[in-house]
């Protein structure tokens, strides 16, 4: 959104009724055609305007796309967010953010948030196909981690205590954290994060967290594999959520936890993300690379594995697969 447009919608919001396109030109210092092309411009972009050749122009309702100014007035964070990129459509927030990470010193770029109404290309864990579509938060935080090397994989712990705990003050929806990385409401997925790092021997350039929320998805566009294992929030609420809310609950829920993992108190992050699990003290079935079994989940390790008391008595600890609740 141009600066010209912001300026215009900064008028009509703070305004407590109706006002001319006269007035808004001589506030700004532009001519009344160029208010009506910034009108123009932001009802294409979402935002209700009515208008009446006697009292004026009012906004009547806002735009439901996140767009970094509507964040921005929302966002209570110092560094999380405060560096903004949007896009209508991408292939994927995490390939922008790895092309602007390339592109620039990534320290610059620490906190930086990349966020697309929707996704062509998204990719989650395993390389599998990351559904993103219109109504959905698709984003990619872009980090410059102070975190030790072998404490990095908590920045993911982080995220998923950051979402879940988004919803449930949001909306008071009682989501659990599914190890390894994704967000349940009841038995189905709402959201998922993974982690990419950028690394080479003990340095790391950059670490990318995705994050995929279904917020105002509607579950008849999911394909028919997803609906009995996907949910919405939309559909959990029984209405359309205010995502810009939402994501930027979500970003300064993130920075508290991300300040934890800087400051070293890793205690605290395993001691939250074992409160919120749906996994441990339950059954449930194991799929990695090389073979598959089942057991009781009885422990996360410090180093983010699952610890499994296998059916034949012997302790198992995963650091990556497919988990499966039974």
């Amino acid at each position: 959104m141009k600066d010209t447009a912001i300026n215009v919608l900064k008028i009509l919001e703070e305004s407590p009724g109706p006002v001319s396109g006269e007035r808004i030109a001589e506030q700004l210092g532009i001519t009344r055609s160029a208010v009506w092309k910034q009108i123009r411009e932001l009802r294409r972009l979402g935002y209700q305007i009515s208008s009446s050749r006697a009292e004026g122009y009012r906004l009547e309702t806002k735009t439901d796309r996140l767009f970094p100014y509507e964040i921005n007035k929302m966002l209570r964070t110092r560094v999380i967010g405060r560096q903004i990129r949007h896009f209508d459509s991408t292939a994927s927030t995490g390939w922008v953010a790895k092309k602007l990470a390339a592109e620039s010193d990534p320290e610059k770029l620490h906190g930086m948030v990349i966020i697309a109404e929707e996704q062509t290309g998204g990719v989650g864990r395993l390389g599998r196909a990351w559904v993103s579509p219109a109504g959905g938060i698709w984003a990619t935080i872009l980090l410059k981690p102070s975190v030790p090397l072998d404490h990095l994989f908590m920045t993911t712990m982080a995220g998923s205590v950051a979402i879940a705990r988004a919803i449930r003050k949001e909306y008071g929806i009682s989501a659990l954290i599914k190890w390894p990385n994704d967000i349940f409401i009841g038995d189905r997925k709402v959201a998922g994060l993974l982690l990419e790092l950028a690394a080479e021997a003990d340095t790391v350039h950059y670490a990318l967290l995705g994050i995929g929320i279904d917020a105002n998805v509607p579950l008849d566009e999911l394909s028919s594999n997803l609906r009995d294992t996907v949910t919405t929030l939309q559909a959990e609420v029984g209405r359309e959520v205010d995502r810009v809310a939402l994501l930027a609950r979500v970003l300064r829920e993130f920075e508290l936890r991300y300040q934890q993992l800087e400051d070293g108190e890793y205690d605290s992050i395993i001691r939250e993300w074992k409160s919120l699990s749906r996994t441990l003290d339950n059954r449930v079935a194991i799929k990695t690379i090389n073979k598959t079994f089942s057991g009781e989940a009885i422990d996360i390790d410090e180093h983010g594995a699952l610890i499994i008391r296998k059916d034949n008595g012997k302790i198992e600890r995963v650091i990556a697969g497919d988990c499966f609740q039974l």
